[in-house]
């Protein structure tokens, strides 16, 4: 799951982004709203948590422009507002869900994986593949019955990989899912976790290499 943070109080953006990182996920972070719309076009995001006071480009028209380019991210929208009024002409503008500062940070992990699954082709609860289970809840992964122990990004990758279903995945499209925009795109990162993750899945070998192209289970 990749996240854009769109928050101009740094050190909540930093700890935001550093707790869903935690969880595994895969964190961008914008500070204003201009470089949240950059960002958001360049790149594909899950969700965009975004911060309804933004300076440049405020937050209520950040949404709004979201919405008429058709970008695909669900927005969960951040505010210190507590109006049931402000609530509600958020969600007017299109955004999915609305979450008061301050807030929990379990809650919203939550909402995020709540939106996720109200997307339009929601993923089945358990990925399966020649004796493989990985399960995006409990965040585990076991190979006919015995569990695996894989690092964050062994585990993004080989959930692409699953749920790409047989189609072959670049290793462009893999950074962009499993790492965040810092990662240099020259790097040969993703070859080296594909090989570590080969290793623990264990024979017969499930992930097969598509020479130019990418990588498919």
């Amino acid at each position: 799951m990749r996240i854009l943070v769109a928050e101009d109080e740094a050190r909540l953006a930093v700890t935001i982004a550093r707790g869903l990182k935690n969880k595994g996920m895969a964190v961008d972070v914008a500070y204003d709203g201009a470089e949240a719309l950059e960002k958001a076009t360049v790149n594909d995001y899950d969700v965009i948590l975004l911060d309804r006071d933004l300076p440049k480009v405020h937050g209520d028209d950040v949404c709004r422009q979201l919405i008429e380019s058709e970008n695909e991210a669900r927005i969960l929208m951040l505010t210190a507002a507590r109006s049931i009024d402000e609530r509600v002409h958020g969600l007017n503008l299109g955004a999915d869900d609305y979450l008061s500062k301050p807030f929990d940070f379990s809650e919203l992990v939550a909402r995020i994986h709540a939106l996720m699954r109200r997307s339009a082709a929601p993923a089945a609860a358990i990925l399966e593949h020649n004796g493989i289970e990985l399960d995006p809840q409990r965040r585990a992964v076991s190979r006919n019955g015995t569990e695996l122990s894989l690092t964050r990004k062994e585990f993004g990758v080989l959930e692409v990989l699953l749920r790409a279903d047989g189609a072959t995945v670049s290793s462009e499209e893999i950074l962009e899912k499993v790492w965040d925009e810092n990662i240099d795109p020259f790097t040969n990162v993703v070859r080296v976790t594909v090989m570590t993750l080969r290793r623990k899945l264990g024979d017969p070998p499930v992930i097969e290499t598509v020479t130019g192209v990418g990588y498919r289970m």
